[in-house]
């Protein structure tokens, strides 16, 4: 069973409209759920909530880079455009709306991101809280598994797909199939650097 097949499962158990997610050895803030909850109380047409995060390696007080992403739904879609606009682990979302999109399906390395552009397609509305409620567990080894010729070419074949169900345009097809294809085959060394200044 692969990740796709078992986040589906999963969410079929849940009971409740409104489902958070994050990865066993991420850690929420204490006001979290919280915040996210009076967003869906304010705006009954939002559809998926995320916020920034904070990435560290073994010691959560030691913060090495942050994953900022889009707070306004308009902004999300330009940026999805590149690259996933939701930071998976700190997610609160409509279960009804994720099943009618399709649920979570098999795109290795890449389940998330496909279910959000699907989403988007069927106009369904996101918003990232513009603070850090996530700490992530990260580090050197979580890059180094993004790397390699088997990670390209999933890459690739997502890329294909938002293509082909008309999210992107033939220009940002060939766009990200470029720069990103030459990132996953570079030197750790080069990778490493990316990071640091995108995680700034």
């Amino acid at each position: 069973m692969g990740l796709g097949d078992a986040l589906a499962i999963g969410l079929m158990e849940c009971s409740n409209e409104l489902v958070a997610r994050m990865d066993s050895d991420d850690i929420s803030l204490p006001d979290r759920f919280k915040k996210q909850l009076k967003i869906f109380e304010k705006y009954d047409f939002i559809d998926v909530c995320g916020c920034n995060v904070a990435e560290f390696d073994k010691d959560e007080n030691k913060i090495y880079g942050y994953r900022k992403v889009p707070e306004f739904h308009d902004e999300i879609v330009k940026f999805a455009k590149f690259r996933s606009p939701i930071n998976h682990p700190s997610i609160m979302f409509k279960k009804s709306s994720v099943l009618l999109a399709g649920n979570y399906q098999k795109a290795i390395f890449m389940e998330d991101y496909f279910l959000w552009v699907r989403m988007i397609l069927r106009g369904y509305k996101f918003y990232n809280i513009n603070q850090v409620l996530v700490k992530m567990r990260a580090g050197q080894a979580q890059i180094y598994r993004r790397q390699g010729l088997k990670y390209a070419i999933s890459e690739f074949k997502i890329q294909f797909i938002f293509y082909k169900m008309g999210f992107l345009n033939l220009y940002e097809f060939i766009r990200n199939v470029i720069l990103k294809f030459s990132v996953r085959v570079m030197p750790n060394c080069i990778i490493r650097r990316i990071y640091e200044i995108l995680r700034r």
